[in-house]
């Protein structure tokens, strides 16, 4: 990602610091990059009529059951400071969550889905941070298959490491897939981990057991550690849920995983997540919460308690929607002839490209003067990806049928 900042301007805020005193930023605060997507954001307030379909995030507002329990827990004075590493409550609501969904019927399932294992954070986000804190720093270099989530790319800038992105393949058939050649090859001894998110934020590409598999394989290899975003693990539309590295994993890897809350039960404005990781990290971990948010509160707490163990209805209804929504807005965007996409086997957005349109930002502005439709620009999303837009599509089916109506005229109208 290119940083906004440039190199003479970080010299000139360090030089000659005692001639003229003044305080001076640290060059990984600097370096931190611009969102791309935030950018179309703000381009885009104030419109009105505008389908907003640039933020990774749902239409639907977090369930009754959900906010109830986090009113009840406001109600009876859990407003105190509370479980750096989470409320057993919750710790042990997320232990038999993953129990369900990611034991049994594998063969190979070795690691316990014990409450030691988990960690409950302010979203996902603040896992990924702590992850990241845990295991790379200043001149550390993390390989991230890319396009990918940008604030993969942020959290590693500002703890000072460096993100070597390594392209997924786009093939002709219009599918995504990992080279694990290049993987192997961007390893160097700077190399601290891999960051493999599946199902993954733009693309939709999910990993197969055989290439997790084969990166487990990597990480054993060259000693390195796994940061597994799989937040959209469950948000699949072929399969009950995707490969894990649970499925392949043997229980002394060095594997850290991310989840959040947002995603399944409309809980982003909630900011609620955990970080899963060896028990043996668990005060180190724990210090690191309690020197970064002092723990998650309670209240939000036991509103993921009530997601955990309540939630199901609302996850199948929500699933059931979005699929929905994809099939319009794929087929209807594909019919055009214009563009070229891979049908998304998993998370929520169609990643797709123009034929004609290379300058992808461009035209994610233009888009929202010509079609009042916000689309995030693919050049957010860093190596492989500069020539497509990410659409959201976790939108009502309606409102998605009239966007497509809307792009598909402005494709037609640019054609002539």
């Amino acid at each position: 990602m290119e940083c906004k900042i440039s190199e003479a301007a970080i010299a000139e805020t360090a030089a000659n610091p005692r001639t003229e005193p003044r305080p001076v930023l640290r060059p990984e605060a600097l370096a931190a990059p611009d969102s791309g997507i935030v950018e179309v954001f703000n381009y885009c307030r104030g419109r009105e009529g505008l389908i907003p379909l640039f933020v990774g995030e749902g239409d639907l507002p977090a369930p009754a059951f959900i906010t109830d329990a986090a009113i009840q827990s406001i109600a009876n004075g859990e407003t105190f400071y509370t479980y750096q590493r989470g409320i057993p409550d919750l710790r042990e609501a997320i232990a038999h969550y993953m129990a369900r969904h990611y034991g049994q019927p594998f063969e190979k399932r070795v690691t316990p889905f014990a409450p030691d294992r988990f960690f409950v954070t302010i979203g996902g986000m603040h896992a990924l941070q702590i992850a990241i804190r845990l295991i790379a720093g200043l001149g550390d270099e993390v390989i991230v298959p890319t396009p990918a989530w940008p604030n993969f790319y942020g959290a590693l800038t500002v703890s000072g490491a460096r993100p070597i992105e390594v392209p997924l393949r786009f093939t002709e058939k219009a599918d995504w897939s990992l080279d694990l050649d290049r993987m192997a090859a961007a390893i160097t001894p700077k190399t601290r981990a891999l960051i493999v998110n599946s199902p993954a934020n733009p693309t939709g590409w999910i990993a197969t057991h055989e290439d997790l598999k084969n990166l487990l394989g990597l990480a054993r290899q060259h000693g390195l550690w796994i940061i597994a975003d799989e937040i959209y693990g469950r948000i699949v539309f072929d399969e009950a849920r995707a490969p894990s590295f649970h499925d392949v994993m043997e229980k002394d890897d060095s594997i850290l995983f991310i989840q959040t809350f947002s995603k399944n039960w409309a809980m982003t404005g909630l900011r609620l997540g955990w970080l899963e990781a060896p028990p043996r990290l668990a005060s180190v971990i724990e210090n690191l919460v309690q020197y970064s948010t002092s723990g998650v509160a309670a209240p939000w707490q036991r509103a993921g308690v009530a997601a955990l163990n309540q939630g199901e209805a609302f996850f199948a209804n929500a699933l059931q929607r979005v699929k929905t929504s994809r099939d319009i807005l794929y087929d209807g965007l594909i019919e055009t002839g214009r563009v070229v996409a891979a049908r998304p086997r998993g998370a929520f957005y169609l990643f797709c490209r123009i034929e004609g349109e290379s300058d992808t930002r461009a035209l994610a502005l233009r888009l929202v003067d010509e079609a009042n439709v916000g689309v995030a620009p693919g050049t957010a999303f860093g190596a492989g990806g500069a020539d497509f837009l990410r659409l959201c599509f976790a939108r009502d089916p309606s409102l998605i049928a009239e966007a497509t109506r809307r792009l598909s005229s402005w494709l037609g109208r640019r054609a002539r």
